[in-house]
């Protein structure tokens, strides 16, 4: 090869095998989980049994006297900053004087076997004076509970005013707009975990120079870092992070779990440290999506054409901030969902409560304004007589659409299309006479044979932004080497940017093998001894890191073709010879803007996702059972880089959309945790998981790194609003919360 030749076989757009993909069939890939150090100890956490209450004091001494144990730590081992916070260090590393949720981590120990470091943990006695917990985020905001918080129990309040419904003042919602048809409805979303079954874990190992390294299976390695040598008063030079195997996600790793526990008790004893939650304590160790309560109102014409929108947010942040303003922002700026609505006013507050923290989940309060809206639109619709696919289309948002920010769509929007796609599908045939009990609602647990059995067809659509917002310092750093091994040109790649499942490794393969023409490409180890890549979260991954390795990998096109342009006749092989062409980019998306305080107003997003759903469910209405039938999408990608890894996070994502709608719900009595455990938390299985016909548009974005669009999340958004649309059809329930419980369709 004498030229530096693009090559398509297994790069972009095509769907190679994952490098990861056979081990993990196999059950030999490496996770978090599985590490281990000959010399190594292990940490346990004590926690609260109480959601609210004031710490009196704290005895470790039977604990400590426990053979085998190695270190018993309180806060007052936390040798540097006793905060941390993703977004704001609000979290104590351990409680000091009072704990504020059911689960929050007041004592440490290690010793030289888990069972050994449970039981003492047993002896380590806390005298707590018990508090009344507030749990009503929309009380807790409203000033009628005690502050959680010096600064009160607002996380973050977001307005977003548009055109009449706007005065100068900020106050909004005067009834300038007038509408002919009016709906009003209040939508209660439930807290969903993000249950993935990988559990937190980690090994912190104690170094020579005072430092620590730390494996752990995270989502954003140097946020992690960030927060951990604040904790631990170290340089950061002297905190080295290692992505662990990582047993999926979802947004519940963007917190810390066990980093900061396990370097500390690494630290103190001098040994290697593993951490590993067992489920319940997995379900206490990180956040969840936020439940959500909302008030909205639709004013539209005779002919269905929005007019105005008015809503009140109220999202449940629980006990500490974590990313709950964020989720604030997304929920009001995409509030009205991808519709035109010429006037609006939306507020969105973010609560602290003693319910467990919440924080980031797959959809990122999309989720739930959706859910919300398309029950508007529904109602909508049946308002003006019209069908609920046409209500949608004519109101539906294209390029050059303004959302209710001012912010200018400037890229495909093809949002009729999508409904009219999903709409335009083959139905599922109708159940048989004497249909197998496998497609009953129930299935095979002969609860039904059909008899109360009613079927119902539901559309929901959805708008998600992509990246990060809000004038953010969006970027990734990645670096790429070319040299000769084994007589051939082949190529390293490294960044920080965490692989938790998703297929960014593939990806990035595909990139450098299409931009430099060589099979043969190496992902070194996620750590921090390179630059940032951010967070694996907001679907922003493929954009960002893979912009950034295709800048590299340009980079090293360029100058590769500059010494073959200057060896005439010399391939590839000989005139890299014993050297290496070595590139680091540190590469930025276009940036965006901070939300006017009063109006809501700005730039605030890169880029809109768009994804709509068809549902068609059989509902035994004399039993409460729903069988999802079908689940059909159709969803805008810009350019699918892996086709076939594209059509799994729609799945992926429609299947988590479906456990929101139906059974997913972490239960929550007065701040306590009633169901942790997969036995009572329940997630869609592949019998729950229907047929899906799944249409995937690449209308490029012309901003985008090959014309990209973020894909993880815009089909957890549409497909829980088009499941419970079809269960209305079904039932004639109004149906207000999700997700549906059979008392909810068997109810007056």
């Amino acid at each position: 090869m004498t030229t530096v030749e693009r090559v398509t076989e297994n790069g972009i757009g095509t769907s190679p095998s994952r490098p990861d993909g056979t081990v993990k069939v196999r059950g030999e890939f490496a996770y978090s989980s599985d590490l281990w150090h000959e010399d190594m100890i292990w940490g346990a956490t004590l926690r609260s049994p109480h959601p609210y209450a004031r710490i009196k004091a704290i005895d470790v001494t039977e604990a400590v006297a426990v053979q085998g144990v190695y270190a018993v730590l309180t806060h007052e081992d936390v040798p540097g900053v006793n905060r941390y916070g993703l977004e704001h260090p609000d979290q104590p590393v351990l409680a000091v004087d009072v704990v504020r949720y059911q689960g929050e981590p007041v004592a440490l120990v290690a010793a030289d076997h888990p069972e050994t470091a449970r039981r003492a943990m047993k002896r380590i006695r806390v005298d707590y004076e018990v508090l009344g917990p507030v749990t009503d985020a929309e009380k807790a905001v409203s000033g009628e509970a005690p502050h959680l918080h010096p600064g009160g129990n607002v996380v973050r309040q977001v307005p977003i005013r548009r055109g009449a419904l706007f005065d100068a003042s900020g106050a909004g919602g005067r009834g300038d707009a007038k509408a002919e048809v009016v709906v009003t409805g209040s939508y209660q979303v439930g807290m969903q975990d993000q249950a993935f079954l990988g559990p937190e874990s980690g090994l912190a190992v104690p170094a020579e120079d005072g430092g620590v390294d730390l494996f752990v299976a995270t989502q954003w390695l140097h946020v992690d870092r960030r927060q951990i040598v604040a904790a631990l008063g170290l340089p950061e030079e002297k905190v080295r992070l290692t992505l662990g195997g990582v047993g999926g996600a979802f947004g519940g790793r963007e917190d810390l779990s066990i980093q900061v526990h396990a370097c500390l008790l690494a630290l103190r004893t001098g040994k290697p440290v593993k951490m590993v939650y067992n489920r319940e304590e997995s379900f206490y160790g990180h956040v969840h999506r936020h439940p959500a309560t909302l008030h909205y109102e639709h004013g539209a014409d005779r002919d269905g054409k929005l007019v105005y929108v008015k809503a009140r947010i109220y999202l449940d942040g629980g006990a500490y901030a974590s990313s709950t303003a964020a989720v604030v922002a997304n929920a009001a700026t995409l509030g009205v969902g991808p519709y035109d609505v010429p006037n609006v006013s939306i507020d969105c507050w973010g609560a602290y409560t003693n319910n467990p923290p919440c924080g980031a989940m797959r959809g990122f309060g999309a989720v739930q304004a959706a859910f919300a809206y398309e029950s508007q639109m529904d109602r909508l619709a049946d308002a003006c007589g019209l069908d609920p696919v046409e209500i949608r289309v004519r109101n539906a948002m294209s390029e050059g659409s303004v959302m209710p920010t001012g912010q200018v769509v400037d890229s495909a929007a093809p949002v009729a299309e999508l409904l009219r796609r999903v709409a335009a599908k083959p139905l599922p045939p109708s159940p048989p006479s004497e249909p197998d009990l496998r497609t009953l609602p129930g299935g095979v647990s002969n609860t039904t044979h059909g008899e109360g059995v009613v079927r119902g067809i539901g559309y929901a659509v959805g708008i998600k932004n992509i990246c990060f917002s809000e004038g953010f310092d969006d970027y990734a750093t990645a670096r790429v080497r070319l040299e000769v091994v084994g007589g051939e040109p082949a190529a390293t790649v490294q960044t920080a940017a965490c692989e938790v499942g998703q297929g960014l490794v593939t990806v990035v393969q595909q990139i450098v093998r299409t931009e430099l023409g060589v099979e043969r490409v190496t992902i070194l180890p996620m750590d921090t001894t390179i630059g940032n890549a951010g967070s694996t979260s907001a679907s922003r991954q493929t954009y960002v890191t893979g912009g950034a390795v295709r800048a590299a990998s340009l980079a090293v096109r360029s100058a590769l073709s500059a010494r073959l342009a200057a060896a005439p006749g010399v391939d590839v092989v000989e005139v890299l010879g014993d050297t290496a062409i070595d590139e680091t980019i540190e590469w930025h998306h276009r940036p965006t803007e901070t939300l006017d305080p009063e109006t809501g107003a700005g730039n605030a997003h890169v880029q809109y996702g768009f994804a709509a759903h068809r549902a068609v469910v059989d509902v035994d209405v004399e039993l409460g059972l729903v069988k999802v039938v079908a689940l059909d999408c159709a969803q805008d990608v810009g350019k699918a880089l892996n086709p076939q890894a594209v059509v799994g996070q729609i799945q992926g994502g429609s299947a988590q959309g479906l456990g929101l709608a139906v059974m997913e719900e972490i239960q929550i009595q007065q701040g306590k945790i009633r169901n942790p455990s997969f036995t009572d938390y329940l997630i869609p299985t592949v019998l729950d998981m229907p047929p899906m016909s799944i249409d995937v548009l690449e209308l490029a974005d012309p901003h985008a790194p090959y014309g990209v669009r973020g894909v993880g999340e815009p089909p957890t958004i549409s497909s829980t609003p088009a499941i419970v649309s079809a269960i209305r059809a079904a039932t004639g329930k109004a149906l207000t919360r999700v997700p549906v419980r059979p008392e909810h369709l068997t109810g007056t």
